[in-house]
């Protein structure tokens, strides 16, 4: 019986970092004479992987992406929305304190199906990253990690992965690393959304990297796909939307082989 594929993208966060007076997941990126928000970048990752039902995970203010987006007719999928309860972190020191609890609200949508998960925020090439990814995968594969090189390892999750693609672990936003690749969205089938319900319902863990390294231990089968050839661009802050805006005047990057 094929896997049923489903999309979730976390937009649940206030933006605070950019202050804007719209969602941070509507900010315009504006090439050839067009206007695209930089959420839809990574919607159209999902569907050109061939996914048709896709879930944003929002705040109970995000009435202007629900109008961009719509019932996702326009990009040729179906789009529900998932409203993020307010959650206060039970783990002081947690570096992702907002995005399991984000990822398990859409317990009820997701759970038995095979999630694409990617960040609203975020840039990712080629197009093709999701259709690669998974078509390099095994079945018996819980997670699939889809790794980009980076230079900004404390911005990340840092993968330690074999040569087989056997992920050992994640050191999440490391200050010193060896580790040259960083996850930058997943693929996972119903074993790791249960793991994932159990953790955050009934364990009370909040910290999405320790809840990763938790069913690693617990035996979990973790897989990285390297994506040498592809960037992955995080525009959650000013410095970060000025340097990719650099970058494009420059000639050096980024495509966006969408528009």
């Amino acid at each position: 019986m094929p896997e049923e594929l489903i999309g979730l993208i976390p937009a649940a966060g206030k933006g605070v970092r950019l202050g804007l007076p719209y969602p941070k997941e509507l900010y315009p990126i504006i090439r050839r004479n067009g206007y695209r928000p930089v959420a839809q970048f990574v919607l159209e990752n999902l569907t050109t992987a061939g996914l048709q039902h896709v879930i944003f995970v929002i705040n109970e203010t995000k009435h202007q992406l629900i109008s961009y987006f719509g019932s996702g007719q326009r990009f040729g999928c179906q789009i529900s929305y998932v409203v993020q309860e307010p959650v206060v972190p039970n783990q002081a020191n947690s570096t992702s304190p907002g995005l399991a609890h984000a990822l398990d609200s859409a317990y009820h949508l997701i759970r038995h199906k095979t999630v694409f998960f990617g960040m609203a925020d975020t840039i990712i090439q080629p197009a093709t990253v999701f259709e690669r990814a998974f078509a390099a995968a095994a079945p018996e594969d819980d997670v699939i990690l889809i790794l980009f090189p980076t230079l900004r390892p404390e911005k990340f999750g840092m993968v330690h992965w074999e040569a087989d693609g056997r992920v050992r672990a994640i050191v999440d936003k490391p200050r010193q690393t060896d580790l040259t690749e960083m996850w930058g969205c997943i693929i996972w089938r119903p074993t790791f959304t249960e793991y994932l319900h159990d953790q955050v319902a009934t364990q009370g863990v909040s910290d999405f990297a320790h809840i990763m390294n938790r069913a690693l231990a617990d035996g979990l089968r973790f897989r990285g796909i390297p994506i040498m050839d592809g960037s992955y661009v995080d525009l959650g802050t000013y410095e970060e939307i000025a340097e990719f805006e650099q970058a494009a005047r420059n000639g050096a990057s980024h495509e966006l082989v969408h528009a």
